[in-house]
Parts: structure tokens; C-alpha cells; sequence
């Protein structure tokens, strides 16, 4: 039994590179957080497939089952057949185990791959600004998601501002309108990505200010 074990452990170090090169040619190398991938072989008559996965990579893979919570990343549907689909909860380094057994149930080869899991895309929006009279100056709070700094760009549809370096997910900007004036966000940039989908259009509303008249609107 002892050799038996010793040969198994000799056959996992010999078969480790080769089969991470034989990971699934269609399983994405690189996804997102928050986006569902799909991980897939080729079948092969009769064969049947059962996928796990695994957060931590130091581990005998053809031993140990998948250790990767559901909090990380999960099965939407199920971990058996040729394809399956993952979503990817937080940004790490994650591997993938997949089992071929043929229709005896017998083992006929495993393929390990690994998947890079970057951080999702940050989002800001701006909170309803406060009404301002004319000549003054307004405050337009965002609220950033991700992960900063972050480089923001606004527009009142004809002008556009971009502001860097911002650390503060409840920045805010600083604007004198003479009139009032829809605000939005057109892009917000990180580390890891930009997205450039518009937030949704903010109303600032301005009054304008009195007309000078005399205090008495006749003589007396």
C-alpha cells in the first residue's frame, strides 16, 4: 500500500505540467468580478464530467476535493458535464479541477486549469444636488463603488470635466451654473478598468436672483 502511495505521488509531480497544459482550450484565462464563466472539454461519447473548484493551489489536486466557498466563487447550475458555468465572486487566483469518468465509472483523466479573477468595474453616481441660487457654487456628491484612486469625468452635455486622484468614494464636485443644468458621469476610470456606461442625470436647479425694485411701489 505504502509503495502503491508513493507511486501515486511520483505520477502527480510528473503529470502536474502536462496536465496544466492540457486545461479546457475554451475556459477564459481572465474574467472579471461579478461575471459568470463558462469552463468546457470536449465530450467524448460515453464519458461523463464532474468539475470542482479550488481556491488555495498548493494542495494534491488529485486528492483533494475543491475547497473554494461559495463566497468566493460558485456552480450557477451544475459542477457535471462537458460545460459548466462559474460565478466569480472576489478577485484572486482560482484553479478548476475537471474528472472524466468513462461509462464504468472509472477514472480517465483529470485537467487542472486556472482562472485570474481582476476586480470588478467601479461605478459613481451623483446624489440629488440641493437647489443653489444664481452666482453661487453647488455641491454635487458621488458615490463611488471599486476600488480607488479613481479618475472621474462629468458633462453637463456640452462641457466635460475630468478630475484625478480622488481616494474618497463620497467625493465632491464643485460647480457654478448660470442656469439649471442636468449633471451626469460619462466614465469612471481605476487601476484595473474603465467603465464608460453614463450614470443616470442629476437635476440642478437654479434660482435666479431678485430684480432690484424700490421698496414702496408708490409715493406716497
Amino acid at each position: 500500500m505504502k509503495q502503491l502511495l508513493y507511486i501515486v505521488r511520483l505520477a502527480r509531480i510528473a503529470l502536474l505540467p502536462l496536465l496544466l497544459a492540457l486545461a479546457p482550450a475554451k475556459a477564459q484565462n481572465v474574467v472579471y468580478q461579478g461575471e459568470t464563466s463558462t469552463l468546457d472539454v470536449q465530450q467524448k461519447p460515453g464519458d461523463s464530467y464532474e468539475w470542482e473548484l479550488y481556491e488555495d493551489g498548493t494542495v494534491n489536486f488529485a486528492l483533494v476535493a475543491g475547497n473554494c466557498p461559495a463566497a468566493s466563487a460558485f456552480f450557477v447550475g451544475s459542477s457535471s458535464g462537458a460545460s459548466v458555468n462559474v460565478k466569480w465572486m472576489n478577485p484572486g487566483i482560482y484553479f478548476f479541477k475537471v474528472t472524466a469518468r468513462d461509462a464504468a465509472g472509472c477514472t480517465n483523466n483529470l485537467k487542472i486549469g486556472i482562472i485570474e479573477v481582476k476586480e470588478g468595474l467601479s461605478t459613481a453616481v451623483i446624489i440629488s444636488p440641493n437647489p443653489v441660487c444664481a452666482g453661487e457654487t453647488a455641491s454635487l456628491q458621488l458615490t463611488i463603488t471599486g476600488t480607488g484612486p479613481w479618475e472621474i469625468t462629468y458633462t453637463d452635455g456640452i462641457n466635460s470635466w475630468t478630475e484625478t486622484g480622488i481616494s474618497d468614494s463620497g467625493h465632491t464636485l464643485k460647480v457654478s451654473p448660470d442656469m439649471t443644468t442636468l449633471y451626469w458621469i460619462t466614465s469612471v476610470k481605476n487601476q484595473y478598468r474603465t467603465n464608460n456606461v453614463p450614470s443616470e442625470k442629476v437635476l440642478l436647479e437654479i434660482y435666479p436672483k431678485p430684480v432690484s425694485s424700490k421698496i414702496y411701489q408708490y409715493e406716497p
